[in-house]
């Protein structure tokens, strides 16, 4: 691997730096004044990210064939606001009160899913698409005093992932990078009845387990299906929504995927992949302008 130049050097700690100072902003700002300045950053990511506005367009038209022009105009403008949104308020949430948090957080599902999980002792995986504000939502659940293991996605720069991991440790959360390790320190996790958020609507690595997703055939990652069918581990379907009023938040926890064994673990894992599939669909077609997927997702998006 060649050294890093002086240049590489200064624009990584450029890039630091300025997330830092994003949060630091967003912390020092009344609420109200943070929420309007994730809208203007979300126009601005949108009028400067044309390939990003292109791509979420035809991901949007997979959701909704139906939709005019005008409204996927309206809709991908709100995923931009909605993904500036999810930001400011992860860079805030360290700074604010247990009842800051819980004032304006609706939930269906968590008694009658999570709560029930977590008492027969196998651990539970929630399966989220990048969608809405989950941040807010693993800290909720950080306050109720549960065990919280997430598997996030590596950074570059490094200094970026591990300061970002260290603003989720300030959430109460357990932070593991995915990579070779993980599926051991996930495993643990779960045979210590922890809760495991796993968010699974695309696959990075693109060597996943191939479903049909959207109407098109596509891969998704194969790690919730393989977790379940080793540890018992039920997987919920989950999503976080923004709501409109201020620091509104609802969360869906959708029963437990079916994960008997019927055969191989190869075809149980396909097959499980594919019912969880059609659980995030369900869970997009919801809100899909909050859903913040800008990237390509099937083999026939440009750039796959």
């Amino acid at each position: 691997m060649p050294e890093p130049t002086d240049r590489n050097r200064f624009t990584d700690a450029a890039t630091v730096g300025s997330y830092r100072l994003g949060s630091l902003a967003a912390r020092l700002m009344p609420g109200p004044l943070a929420t309007a300045a994730a809208s203007s950053l979300g126009f601005g990511a949108s009028f400067a990210s044309p390939a990003r506005r292109e791509m979420y367009q035809r991901h949007l038209r997979r959701v909704n064939p139906n939709l005019g022009r005008a409204a996927v105009r309206v809709a991908t403008q709100t995923a931009f606001d909605s993904y500036a949104r999810y930001y400011v308020e992860s860079f805030r949430l360290p700074s604010l009160p247990k009842h800051a948090v819980e004032r304006g957080f609706t939930k269906e599902g968590y008694r009658e899913h999570v709560l029930p999980a977590l008492e027969r002792g196998n651990g539970v995986i929630l399966a989220l698409p990048h969608l809405g504000g989950w941040e807010w939502a693993g800290r909720w659940m950080t306050d109720q005093g549960h065990k919280l293991t997430v598997v996030v996605e590596p950074l570059d720069p490094p200094e970026l992932f591990e300061w970002f991991a260290e603003l989720r440790r300030d959430l109460g959360m357990n932070v593991v990078p995915l990579g070779p390790t993980a599926g051991s320190t996930v495993l643990k996790a779960l045979r210590d009845n922890e809760v495991v958020c796993l968010l699974c609507d695309r696959d990075l690595d693109r060597t996943g387990v191939e479903v049909e997703f959207f109407g098109e055939r596509t891969t998704l990652p194969p790690g919730p299906a393989t977790l379940s069918l080793r540890t018992g581990a039920p997987i919920l379907p989950t999503a976080v929504y923004f709501t409109p009023r201020y620091n509104g938040h609802h969360a869906i926890v959708r029963p437990p995927v079916p994960t008997q064994r019927l055969g191989g673990l190869r075809e149980d894992v396909g097959r499980v992949t594919q019912l969880l599939a059609r659980e995030l669909e369900f869970l997009i077609r919801r809100a899909p302008e909050q859903w913040h997927l800008f990237q390509p997702n099937w083999p026939s998006d440009p750039g796959y």
